[in-house]
C-alpha cells in the first residue's frame, strides 16, 4: 500500500508541474524556454564558456575535457570517493543484494564511465533566479543558477529521429547575482534593485529562441552581468543507484548530493559542507557535538531563523555529502535526514531533542517576542528539521530526486518535448520568489521567510488557490478534527478546496492529499 501511495504522489507531482508550467508561474524568476536555452548553450553560457571563459573555441566541451581541467580535479576525486563509500556501505549493510553497473544487479549503479566520457557532456537546461537568498549575502544580491543536464552525445540532438539522450545528473553553477564592484555598460554601479528590475522585465517578454537569447545577454539584459568572477560554487545531483521493485524491497532510487566551493586562490572547486545538511551519524556519535547542536538550535534567535527558513547552520554540524533516497512517502523512516533527532519524552532510544525541549523553546521564543510562522509544535519542528536540509527538501514534492530536471531541447519538437521542467515544490515557490524580487526592485524590505517545502507560502495572493500547490487536487493536507484543540497548530491551515477532502496517508501525522470528497 505504501508503495502504491508513493507512486500516486509522484504521479500527482507530474500533473502539478505541468499545470504550473502552463500557468507561467516562473515568469521573471526562471528561464525555461527550450529554444532560448539551446541558443544560450551554444554561446558563452555553455558549460565550457562558463568554467573556461578564455577558451576561443565555441565547440562544446565533452565531459572528458571538463573533468581533465585542473579546476575540476577535486570534483572528480570527491565523486569517486563517494562512489567507493556508497558501494562499501551497501556491501556492509545489504550483503545479500548485489550491486554494480547493469540490469543484472539488485542495485544498479550509475556508470561512472559516462560521467568522464568523451561521449557525454552537460547542456544548459534552465536558469533560475535565487535573489530570494540575498539574506545570506545582501552585498551579492542573492544568486543566479545555471543548471546543466548530463547527456550522451552519441544520440542526434535534433531531427525527426532524435530521442532524448538525457542521463540522471544535473550540475548547478551557482553565481553571485552581483560581484562587489559590478558596473553596467555606462560605468554606473549596479544595484540589487536594478538586477531585480531586469529579471521582472524579462518576465513580460514573449520572445523565444535566438531573439530571447540575445535580449537576455544584451548589456541591459538580466544575464548581461554574468562574468567568470560571479562563480561561487557548483552543486551536483547524481542518481547514484536504482533498485527496481522486487520480492524483497519496494522501488528505490538514491541520489548523491555534493557541493564544491570555488577557491580563487587555488583556482579549483573544493569539496564543501552542504548547507543545513545535518551530519546525523556524527552528531549521534559525539556527545559534546550533540549537546552543542541542541543548545545552538534551541536558542530563541536561531529557533526563529529555523522557523522562517533563513537559518544557516554552522559548518561543524554539517555533512559533506548526502544521499537523498526516494520515494520516501509520508511515513517517518530512517531514509529521512532528521529521523530520530526528535523523540517523545518517554522514548528510550537515543536522541538529540525531546518533545519537552521543543515546547520549552516555543515558550522562550514567545517570551522573547519572536513571531513564529511555521513551527508551532514538536511535529512542526521535526518537519522543519527535515525540509531545511538538501536531501530532505529534495525528498519533498520532487520529481524523483530533482527539483529542476530542466527542459529537454534536444528532441525534434523542443517546445513540447518536456512536460515537466521542474517539481511541484519549485513551481509552488515562485510566488514567494517573485514577491521578493518585486520588493527588491521597489526598494522595500523583502520578506525572506518561506513555508514548509510541501506547502507553499502564498503571500496573501490567490494565484495558487485551487491548484495542486496549495489546496487543490493532489495538494498536501492535514486531516482536521472537529475540536480545534485536537489539531496540530503547525498544520491546521493545510486544508483542501471546496469539494475536496484530506485523505490521510500517514495516520500518525494525519497528513495526506486532497482528493474528491467521498459521496
Amino acid at each position: 500500500m505504501r508503495f502504491l501511495v508513493t507512486i500516486l504522489v509522484l504521479f500527482c507531482s507530474v500533473l502539478t508541474a505541468s499545470a504550473g508550467q502552463s500557468a507561467a508561474l516562473e515568469r521573471g524568476t526562471a528561464i525555461t524556454d527550450p529554444l532560448g536555452l539551446r541558443e544560450l548553450d551554444r554561446g558563452r553560457l555553455g558549460l565550457g564558456g562558463v568554467v573556461l571563459p578564455m577558451r576561443s573555441s565555441s565547440t562544446p566541451l565533452t565531459n572528458s575535457q571538463v573533468f581533465a581541467l585542473p579546476s575540476m580535479a577535486p570534483v572528480r576525486k570527491a565523486l569517486d570517493d563517494e562512489f567507493d563509500r556508497y558501494i562499501a556501505r551497501h556491501k556492509a549493510t545489504l550483503p545479500n543484494e548485489t550491486i554494480g553497473v547493469g540490469t543484472s544487479f539488485d542495485f544498479q549503479l550509475f556508470d561512472r564511465k559516462l560521467l568522464y566520457s568523451r561521449d557525454s557532456r552537460f547542456v544548459l537546461t534552465g536558469i533560475v533566479n535565487r535573489m530570494d537568498r540575498a539574506y545570506l549575502s545582501e552585498a551579492n544580491c542573492g544568486e543566479i543558477r545555471l543548471i546543466y543536464r548530463l547527456i550522451r552525445t552519441s544520440a542526434p540532438e535534433t531531427g525527426e529521429n532524435a530521442i532524448s539522450p538525457r542521463l540522471p545528473m544535473t550540475l548547478n553553477v551557482v553565481l553571485k547575482a552581483r560581484t562587489d564592484n559590478a558596473i553596467d555598460g555606462s560605468g554606473v554601479k549596479i544595484t540589487c534593485a536594478e538586477i531585480a528590475r531586469r529579471w521582472l522585465a524579462f518576465g513580460e517578454l514573449t520572445l523565444t529562441g535566438v531573439e530571447l537569447a540575445q535580449k537576455l545577454t544584451s548589456k541591459d539584459g538580466p544575464l548581461g552581468l554574468i562574468r567568470p568572477e560571479n562563480i561561487d560554487r557548483i552543486e551536483t545531483n547524481l542518481q547514484i543507484a536504482h533498485a527496481p521493485k522486487s520480492a524483497v524491497r519496494d522501488f528505490r532510487t538514491d541520489y548523491l548530493l555534493k557541493v564544491f566551493d570555488y577557491s580563487a586562490q587555488s583556482g579549483t572547486f573544493e569539496e564543501a559542507p552542504l548547507e543545513n545538511q545535518i551530519d546525523r551519524e556524527r552528531i549521534f556519535a559525539d556527545e559534546a557535538l550533540k549537546r552543542d547542536f541542541k543548545a545552538w538550535l534551541l536558542d530563541s534567535g536561531h529557533f526563529g531563523e529555523l522557523d522562517r527558513g533563513t537559518i544557516l547552520v554552522p559548518k561543524k554540524f554539517l555533512a559533506r555529502g548526502a544521499i537523498a533516497a526516494t520515494p520516501v512517502g509520508f511515513t517517518a523512516s530512517d531514509l529521512q535526514p532528521a529521523f530520530g533527532l526528535l523523540r517523545a519524552d518517554d522514548a528510550k532510544a537515543d536522541t538529540v531533542f525531546r518533545e519537552s525541549d521543543v515546547v520549552e523553546a516555543l515558550k522562550r521564543a514567545a517570551d522573547a517576542g519572536v513571531t513564529l510562522q511555521n513551527i508551532r509544535s514538536p511535529a512542526g519542528f521535526e518537519r522543519r528539521l527535515n525540509d531545511m536540509s538538501c536531501s530532505g527538501c529534495h525528498q519533498t514534492r520532487g520529481i524523483g530526486g530533482f527539483h529542476f530536471p530542466g527542459v529537454d531541447w534536444m528532441a525534434a519538437k523542443p517546445d513540447n518535448s518536456t512536460v515537466v521542467p521542474a517539481s511541484p515544490h519549485f513551481f509552488g515557490d515562485q510566488i514567494r520568489r517573485r514577491d521578493i524580487l518585486t520588493s527588491t526592485r521597489d526598494g522595500t524590505d523583502p520578506d525572506y521567510s518561506r513555508g514548509f517545502s510541501g506547502r507553499p507560502q502564498v503571500r496573501g495572493g490567490t494565484e495558487l488557490a485551487g491548484t495542486e500547490y496549495e489546496d487543490g487536487w493532489g495538494a498536501l493536507c492535514y486531516q482536521q478534527k472537529p475540536d480545534a484543540k485536537d489539531n496540530d497548530a503547525s498544520f491546521r491551515s493545510w486544508s483542501c478546496a471546496e469539494g475536496l477532502a484530506c485523505q490521510v496517508v500517514d495516520k500518525a501525522s494525519r497528513t495526506g492529499m486532497c482528493f474528491v470528497r467521498d459521496r
